[in-house]
């Protein structure tokens, strides 16, 4: 099916922008007015207390609200300079383009080998597979550990492992931007290293944009950090977005030192 969205990287110096944002779930607007510029090749850090539509923003970059029940999007958001949720444009594509690692790692009950060959193949990716595999899960930094075993099922692996092979299965479509929605809460804290250091590898060559409940981890891994917070009708509101050793050194904002400071949230 023809996507409508066009390959021209020169379309827009970002690599997804939206533009007076407001997201409802039937009638209530969770957020409100997100206007967010999100650079390519860098990793963009979301932050904020619960319940503030960190996770609903990140979700709205790959049009996953789609399966929510009464969920709508106004505004625009723009992905090479064109609107995702112009009614041209096929959501399936959208999630090609722009893939998505989620809070609990959510291997394919299947081996290690067929989550990244089956989920290519029915996202109509054609070729060497065993290259593809082995491709990906070397960016994954996964491939030592399990070059040996790839028949064995993803259901036996470690919770960090499983979390590096849901990234390999996402790299594997060949995706331009990742979304990962606090990838390590899950984990513990050398598997969260580990995917930290992934995450400035995959940097190189692809956009990233995470949400985290960890102010540490946005501060160590982040470019960019955007903190969200709730306004009195408990709409998701962007105070803050900016460098990320600004913002957590000389936050503009005073809601946005009163958090990193630990006065709320």
């Amino acid at each position: 099916m023809e996507n409508h969205l066009t390959n021209d990287p020169q379309a827009s110096q970002y690599a997804i922008e939206s533009s007076k944002v407001d997201i409802f779930y039937g009638s209530f607007r969770a957020v409100k007015d997100c206007s967010l510029q999100v650079l390519p090749r860098k990793i963009t850090a979301i932050i904020g207390p619960s319940g503030c539509g960190k996770s609903t923003v990140l979700r709205s970059f790959n049009r996953m609200n789609d399966f929510i029940p009464g969920c709508r999007v106004e505004g625009e958001i723009l992905f090479h300079g064109q609107n995702i949720y112009a009614p041209e444009v096929d959501p399936v594509q959208v999630r090609k383009l722009i893939g998505m690692v989620f809070q609990k790692p959510n291997p394919f009950p299947k081996s290690i080998y067929e989550n990244i060959a089956w989920g290519a193949r029915i996202n109509g990716i054609s070729g060497n597979m065993d290259d593809l595999v082995e491709e990906t899960l070397v960016k994954a930094a996964l491939w030592e550990e399990v070059k040996d075993d790839l028949k064995k099922s993803a259901l036996a692996l470690s919770g960090g492992q499983q979390q590096r092979l849901c990234i390999a299965r996402a790299l594997a479509v060949k995706p331009e931007i990742i979304l990962m929605d606090e990838p390590c809460s899950a984990l513990d804290p050398i598997a969260t290293l580990k995917i930290e250091d992934l995450m400035r590898e995959l940097s190189a060559n692809y956009t990233i944009i995470i949400v985290t409940h960890n102010m540490q981890q946005a501060a160590r891994a982040s470019d960019y950090t955007a903190f969200f917070t709730m306004d009195p009708d408990r709409s998701g509101i962007m105070v803050e977005y900016g460098d990320t050793s600004q913002l957590f050194t000389r936050p503009r904002d005073q809601r946005t030192e009163d958090y990193i400071t630990g006065r709320f949230g």
